[in-house]
C-alpha cells in the first residue's frame, strides 16, 4: 500500500475525534498567554497519542516530542490563541465568551484551526512511525497575535531543553477555497512595529491658549508630516504601511490636555528597511515637539514588534514537491505577499530568535478555509485576487469550512513532514 494510502487511512481514523477538538476549542477560546485550558487539551491529547510533553514553556505553550530512531528532527508550530472580538457566524459551535464578565472572545484567525490540524498530524505520524525516522517536534504556541510566544518559548529554552530542529514547518488558514494549499518563496509576511508615543504639553484653559502648550496640534502636524516618509523617503518599489491607528487627548472642549498619545503600526518587508522608517518617525515627531515648544521630550515604547517572514526558497520547493505528489493539481497556487504578520520566523532567525548555532531554515504555507458557496461568489483569475473578496481573519464573521479545512490541513502537516524526515 502507497503511503498516501495509508495517510487517508490514518486520517480517517482520527478525524472525529480532530472534529470534537476543534469544536471545543472553537468555542472556549482564550486570549494570548492565557491559554491555561486550550494548552492542557492540547497536552492531554499529545500524551495520549504518545509523545514526551512539555509543558509551560513560554508561559502557556506545549512541545511534544517523538523520537523514532536515527535522522533529522523536524519541527512543525501550530498557534492557539484568540482575538478580544465578539463572534457573528452564528455557527452552533460559536464562542461561549461573548462579553458580560470580561471581554468577549473569539478564534477569528483560525488558530484553533491551527492547533486541531497539527493534533491531527502529530496522531497521523505516529500512527505511520514505522515508515520514517527521525524527530518530531510539535509546537503549540501560545500568543502569536501579540507576537509574543515565540520568543517566549526560545527564551525559555525550547531549543537546549527539548530539541534543536533542523527544519521548521508552519501553515495558516486564508479564504481559498477550502481545500486548497498555497506556497510562496522568499519574503511572504511583512515585518511590523506597533509603536507607542506619549507627546508632552502644558494644559490649560481653551480659551487661553498663549498660556499653554497643546499637544493636539503638535500631535495633528506630525501625524500629517508622517504620510511623507512612505511618499517621500522610500523608494517607490518597497512595499511600506505607516498607520497612526490611535490617537487620544483631551476630556473635554475647552480644557488644552497635558498630553496626546499615539499608536503607529508600521509594515514593510524589509527587517532593515522597518528600521529606518521608525527612525524617521521619532526624527519627524521629535521635531513636532521642538516646534510646537513641547516642555519634554516625546516618550517611545515598542507595543510590539516581529520580522519579515522569508520563506527559504528550498524548503518550500521540496514542501510543493510534496504537496503536489498528495493534493491534485489544482488544489496548489502560488500565493501572493501578505501585509499581515507572523512570529513563526523567530524560530528560524537564530539573531532575532536569541539562540546560538545559526539559522533555521523555515517554510510556512496556506491552507484555504473558505466554503464552495462563498467561493462561488468570487472572481478573478488568481486565487489570491479571489480571495481578497472574502471575509478575512480578524472578521467577527470569518469561519473556516471545517470539514475540508481539518482534513486538508492535516495532511498538508503530514506530507510536509514526511519530505524531511527519512
Amino acid at each position: 500500500m502507497q503511503i498516501h494510502d495509508l495517510i487517508k487511512g490514518a486520517l480517517a481514523r482520527v478525524y472525529d475525534d480532530i472534529d470534537q477538538l476543534y469544536q471545543d476549542l472553537h468555542r472556549h477560546p482564550e486570549l494570548p498567554f492565557e491559554e491555561v485550558e486550550t494548552s492542557r487539551k492540547l497536552a492531554a491529547r499529545l500524551d495520549a497519542i504518545g509523545y514526551r510533553v512539555t509543558t509551560g514553556l513560554g508561559k502557556t505553550g506545549v512541545v511534544g516530542l517523538l523520537q523514532n530512531g536515527e535522522g533529522p528532527c523536524v519541527m512543525l508550530r501550530g498557534d492557539m490563541d484568540a482575538l478580544p472580538i465578539r463572534e457573528r457566524t452564528g455557527l452552533d459551535y460559536a464562542s461561549c465568551r461573548h462579553g458580560g464578565e470580561g471581554p468577549a472572545v473569539m478564534h477569528a484567525c483560525g488558530h484553533d484551526l491551527h492547533a486541531s490540524c497539527l493534533t491531527g498530524a502529530a496522531a497521523v505520524l505516529y500512527a505511520l512511525r514505522e515508515h520514517w525516522r527521525g524527530t518530531l517536534m510539535i509546537v503549540h504556541q501560545p500568543a502569536e497575535e501579540v507576537f509574543g510566544g515565540a520568543r517566549a518559548m526560545l527564551n525559555d529554552g525550547l531549543y537546549e531543553s527539548i530539541a534543536r530542529p533542523d527544519v521548521i514547518l508552519g501553515q495558516h488558514n486564508m479564504p481559498a477555497l477550502a481545500g486548497m494549499v498555497g506556497h510562496i518563496a522568499g519574503r511572504a509576511m511583512a515585518a511590523a512595529t506597533t509603536l507607542g508615543v506619549i507627546i508632552h504639553g502644558n494644559g490649560g484653559h481653551g480659551s487661553m491658549p498663549a498660556q499653554a502648550v497643546d499637544p493636539v496640534v503638535i500631535a495633528a502636524h506630525a501625524v500629517v508630516r508622517l504620510q511623507t516618509i512612505v511618499s517621500r523617503e522610500v523608494e517607490p518599489s518597497e512595499q511600506v504601511v505607516v498607520t497612526v491607528g490611535k490617537l487620544q487627548a483631551g476630556t473635554q472642549g475647552n480644557i488644552i490636555p497635558h498630553s496626546a498619545e499615539l499608536e503607529i503600526n508600521v509594515r514593510c518587508f524589509s527587517d532593515a528597511l522597518l528600521q529606518q522608517v521608525l527612525d524617521a518617525i521619532r526624527r519627524i515627531i521629535d521635531a513636532e515637539c521642538l516646534a510646537g515648544c513641547s516642555p519634554k521630550p516625546a516618550e517611545y515604547r515598542v507595543l510590539s514588534e516581529t520580522i519579515t517572514l522569508d520563506n527559504d526558497a528550498a524548503t518550500v520547493e521540496r514542501l510543493r514537491r510534496a504537496h503536489g505528489d498528495y493534493f491534485s493539481e489544482p488544489q496548489l497556487f502560488e500565493m501572493g505577499r501578505l501585509g499581515g504578520s507572523e512570529d513563526f520566523p523567530y524560530f528560524g532567525n537564530a539573531a532575532a530568535g536569541g539562540f546560538e548555532g545559526g539559522d533555521i531554515p523555515y517554510a510556512y504555507w496556506f491552507i484555504g478555509a473558505a466554503t464552495e458557496e462563498s467561493w462561488a461568489g468570487t472572481r478573478g483569475e488568481r486565487t489570491y485576487d479571489r480571495m481578497r473578496q472574502l471575509p478575512m481573519p480578524h472578521s467577527p464573521y470569518y469561519a473556516p469550512d471545517r470539514k475540508p479545512s481539518l482534513e486538508t490541513g492535516i495532511a498538508a502537516m503530514v506530507t510536509g513532514a514526511l519530505a524531511f524526515l527519512e
